[in-house]
Formats: structure tokens, sequence, C-alpha cells
């Protein structure tokens, strides 16, 4: 097999992995750093975490395009080098802001006085370091696979791809929650330089192994990328999907948006978060092809109908864990083991909604342009990550709101004792969205 592929293609891959591995290690407990080591509440994390997720999915359309003018390897490079000085950044920021007198770490009172300091949205351009050296590798990664293989061969590359993103997006929530759970709030900033040691590591791998014969400067420029994203807002049938597959991306977001803060407070700090949702990944790779062949006779609005059916499920059972006693389930606080359920049936419901998005996407695009059309399909991820932050900023600050708040724990039970009210929001949203999606299908299908 490895005969079959070139040198760039493996490399591209091996960095994929470690670029992945970098970014959920940091990603899982995002709103966990801005709040717990920066002193962001739970409503300005949310703010910060959507305008960050949701612009890595948004970039991407235009550093594609201008990784096309100056050839994959220099983005790439640019890429990393970006991604490594981010992560570091996001590491010293606190022992900068400590040596400024403005926060004293491993102290009892180790985070007073910083939510008042203007110092801390010294965040924002850090994050914005990331986000746009991100969106590069999205962008380029997929298209170095894409040049480096054939008709023959193609299946079998974003196979190996989309493997390379799993393995990295597994590893990098496995590593970081031995190592927060180990140094505690400490850990929250040491991880930052696992991500930026993975990046670096990738940066060194490109410069001296990458090299394409295929890297051929080519591309639609800023303004027909532009143009083309106008065109696509412009269409009311497309941007009706767009918006209702939001529902079911907006849900499962907040397995990082919600899912860390709400079981390390209501579950206790043994709570695993990032361990939790490796549940999501392992589900949809144990799965997803025996349900692609079960639904391959059926339309893809179908399969995709019945996986917004079951997603309220996956939202109430979250719900459900506040009601099954406070016994242990197999070892687990029974909030945590609901939430761990729950999020096996998101997984569940992605196996039959994500294989069948773009085909569906591409059947309501106009004839002739299902090239730029597709182009611009995972804006649901933009839309969805913005608003499932900010949503889940309020909602944990309304039901499950931060301990440190409060005078004693007796106060804030009483503060968070309908926190599980959170998760009947999404129930309501997923139900809203299997509604409208099969009314659209009904609409579309008399077009």
């Amino acid at each position: 097999m490895t005969r079959n592929f070139s040198k760039a293609f493996w490399t591209a891959n091996v960095v994929e992995l470690l670029e992945r591995a970098a970014y959920y290690g940091v990603f899982i407990v995002i709103t966990l750093y801005l709040s717990n080591i920066l002193g962001f509440s739970d409503i300005q994390a949310g703010f910060i975490s959507g305008f960050f997720s949701a612009g890595l999915y948004l970039l991407p359309m235009f550093s594609g395009a201008y990784a096309d003018k100056i050839g994959f390897r220099k983005a790439m490079l640019l890429a990393f080098l970006l991604l490594t000085a981010g992560y570091a950044a996001m590491g010293l920021l606190p022992t900068v802001l400590e040596s400024a007198g403005l926060v004293s770490y491993g102290t009892k009172t180790e985070f007073h006085g910083i939510a008042d300091s203007p110092a801390r949205w010294a965040i924002i351009p850090v994050m914005l370091l990331i986000m746009l050296g991100g969106s590069f590798v999205k962008s380029v990664i997929s298209g170095t696979v894409a040049r480096e293989t054939t008709a023959a061969n193609r299946a079998r590359g974003f196979s190996i791809f989309y493997m390379m993103v799993n393995i990295g997006a597994f590893s990098g929530k496995t590593i970081v929650e031995p190592l927060r759970k180990s140094m505690g709030e400490t850990g929250l900033i040491v991880l930052n330089y696992f991500s930026a040691a993975a990046t670096l590591l990738a940066f060194v791998l490109i410069f001296f192994l990458y090299a394409s014969n295929r890297d051929d400067k080519n591309g639609k420029s800023i303004g027909e990328i532009w143009n083309g994203l106008l065109k696509v807002l412009s269409n009311g049938r497309l941007m009706v999907l767009i918006i209702i597959i939001s529902g079911f991306w907006l849900v499962q977001g907040q397995m990082y948006a919600t899912m860390p803060k709400y079981v390390l407070r209501m579950a206790g700090a043994d709570a695993q978060p990032a361990w939790y949702a490796n549940i999501n990944p392992l589900v949809v790779f144990l799965f997803v092809n025996l349900v692609t062949h079960l639904m391959r006779k059926r339309k893809a609005i179908t399969s995709m109908y019945i996986g917004m059916c079951i997603l309220p499920f996956s939202a109430f059972i979250m719900a459900a864990g506040n009601f099954v006693g406070t016994e242990t389930i197999a070892g687990l606080h029974p909030i945590a083991f609901m939430m761990i359920v729950g999020i096996a049936f998101q997984g569940i419901a992605e196996t039959f909604i994500s294989p069948r998005y773009l085909e569906y996407f591409s059947l309501q695009a106009p004839e002739g342009e299902e090239g730029l059309y597709l182009g611009f399909s995972h804006l649901h991820s933009f839309f969805s990550w913005l608003v499932a932050f900010i949503i889940s900023g309020y909602l944990l600050d309304w039901f499950c709101p931060d301990p440190e708040k409060f005078p004693n724990h007796e106060a804030w039970q009483e503060a968070a004792k309908n926190a599980h009210y959170i998760w009947y929001v999404f129930v309501g949203i997923a139900v809203l969205s299997a509604l409208a999606l099969n009314l659209y299908a009904r609409k579309t299908a008399r077009q």
C-alpha cells in the first residue's frame, strides 16, 4: 500500500494526525481554560469559543484559495508556524499575567483579581493565530490528499486521511485528561505546551520531508471565492437546509461547549470529560460503515431524518442523569454515566446524518454548479459552532453556574438544582430540527 502513495501524501497525513491531537487536546477544555485560568465568565467564554470555532470553518474557504497561490508547502509551513506560536502563547500567557502581579497560581485565591484585568483579553490575538493556522491546515491537507492520489486509489487515500483525523482527535483528548487530572488547574496551562510541541514537530516534518511535484499553484481567487459564497447565501433552498442541519451540529457541539463544565460541576472533580467526549468518535468509527450499508437503498433524506429523530433522545438521556439516583453506575457518578450514554446516542445519530448530507446537499445545488456549492457545504459548522457556544454560556450561567461565585456549597446547590434544564433546551432544538427536516423534504420533493 505504501508504494501506491507519495512521500508528500504520507507526510501530510502524519502532520494531520499531529494537528488534530494538538487541536482537540486544547479544544476539549477551551472553556475551562478561559474561565478557570483567565477568569472569563461562562457567557464570555462562550462568545470567545464560539467565534473561534466558527472562524475555523469559515476561513478555510479563503485561506485555501491563498494556499493555491503560494503553494501547499509554503502554506503548511506558515500554518504550523502560526499554530506553534499560538499554542505556546496560550501556555505562556498565564505566566506573563502572574509576573505582572495579576494572578498568583497555586493558592486558594489563585484567580483573584484577573477577572477585572483587561490584560486577559490578550487571549484574543493568540486565538486568532490558532484560527488562521488551523484554517490553512483544513484546506491544504485535504487538498494534498486529492492531489497526491489518482482515480484508482483516491478512495483509499481519503480513508487513510479520515483514519488519521480520528486517531489524532482520539489521542489528543486521551493524553490531556490525565495531565489535567494529575496537575489540576496547572494542567490546563501545561497541555498547551503539548499542543505546541506537536505542531512544532509537524513543522519540522513538513520542512524536511514534504515535496510535491503536483503543487501547481492555481485555483480560484479570493474574489471568486467571495462571489461563490454570496451566491450560496442567496440560494434560499440551500440556506434552509444548512440551517436545519446546523440544529444537529448545535446539539453535537455541546460535547465541547457545555459538557466539560457541566460534568465537573455536577459529578465532581473526578469526572473525566475528555474521555467521555471520545465515546463519540469511537461509536462513529464502529458503526458508520454498518449504518451506511443498512441504509444504502434508502434515500439520503430518509437516513438524515432517522438521525435527527435519534438526536432528541441523546439530550434527554443527558438530562436524566439527575433522576437516576446517587449510587454509582459501573463505577461512575450517575450524571457522568448518563452523559456517556447520551454521547453514544449522538454518535449513532451522526452515522445516519453525516455520510449522506453531502450527497443530499449536492442534489439541491443548481445543475452544473455542484462543485461550487459543495465548497460551501460546511457552512452549517460555522453557524452551529457559533451559536452552540454562545447559548451554552448563557445556559450554564442560568442553570449550572460557577461554584466559585457562591459563598458555600449549599448556596451553589440551590442555584444549580435545575441544571438538567440545559439539556431540555437541546431536546427542543433537536425536535424542531427533525420536524423542519421532514417539512423541508416534503417541500423539495415537489420541486
